[in-house]
């Protein structure tokens, strides 16, 4: 697809738990995906383990599975709302984000903003077996996060099968639009609101440094119009004054919620 591979993160380690059941290799092996370094995992506090070695941050790699932690906290992967969201499509429900990117079987989907990915599995369930999903994330170690829990989290098999058709890679689009070919998805979607949450969670505190927190350019929604076969989908709050500045229609629907979608359409002849 023309997506990056994995580069290093901004100051992150590699270690296990103190109980050190995972192996050396699969240790290693995450290492060099990201560029980085194992290191032994002692009883130090975290906030001298990470000033010891100049880290912000670890990937930490426990016998049941991956965790990241800081100073602040420790980060695990989970689908959040997508299992709900999609035991109501499953219901006949509808879905605000799939209604706004006309979602159908067999289509593409490109998410410049990955965060968690929670709404990078609905699309995957929307598109079904046919279709397929890529995510970029600019933040790798949470990329590396994600990747490793979209493949061993343990849900129901609809849900761990939409799982399966996301391909994860660490990126910041302003860099991989660029690069992509004219109408490689069928849509490209920006959630710059990860960065930006309505409510502050403590449960986010451990990647709230590492994340990009730049606002979405007028140049890359052009690229990502490019690389768009026929729409760019913007989730913001509620009027917000990025719709207008950034060329996009908000979705009709979703009356009292705090989010909402913009819409750009492919025009014929559209390029960047």
């Amino acid at each position: 697809m023309g997506l990056p591979s994995p580069g290093p993160g901004p100051g992150v380690i590699v270690t296990s738990s103190r109980d050190g059941r995972v192996s050396r290799e699969e240790l290693a092996a995450l290492a060099r995906e990201l560029g980085t370094v194992v290191v032994p995992r002692d009883d130090r506090p975290w906030p001298e383990l990470l000033k010891r070695y100049g880290a912000q941050a670890a990937l930490v790699l426990e016998k049941d599975g991956l965790v990241l932690r800081d100073a602040a906290g420790t980060l695990f992967f989970h689908p959040g709302m997508a299992h709900v969201r999609i035991k109501r499509l499953r219901e006949g429900q509808s879905d605000r984000m799939v209604a706004a990117m006309d979602l159908s079987p067999g289509m593409t989907v490109l998410d410049c903003t990955l965060g968690l990915g929670a709404d990078a599995i609905v699309a995957a369930y929307a598109v079904g077996s046919a279709g397929r999903v890529a995510g970029l994330e600019a933040c790798a170690p949470l990329a590396a996060l994600v990747r490793y829990g979209l493949t061993h989290y343990r849900g129901g098999t609809w849900l761990s099968e939409a799982m399966g058709r996301i391909e994860v890679a660490a990126g910041d689009h302003r860099r991989v639009l660029p690069r992509l070919p004219d109408g490689s998805y069928d849509v490209v979607y920006f959630d710059p609101m990860f960065r930006r949450p309505l409510v502050r969670s403590s449960g986010m505190a451990p990647l709230r440094h590492l994340v990009e927190t730049a606002p979405l350019d007028p140049r890359s929604v052009a690229e990502a119009l490019r690389v768009a076969r026929r729409r760019v989908v913007l989730k913001e709050r509620r009027d917000s004054a990025e719709f207008a500045r950034l060329g996009f229609i908000p979705a009709e629907g979703g009356r009292y919620s705090p989010v909402a979608f913009g819409v750009r359409k492919k025009e014929r002849g559209e390029t960047a």
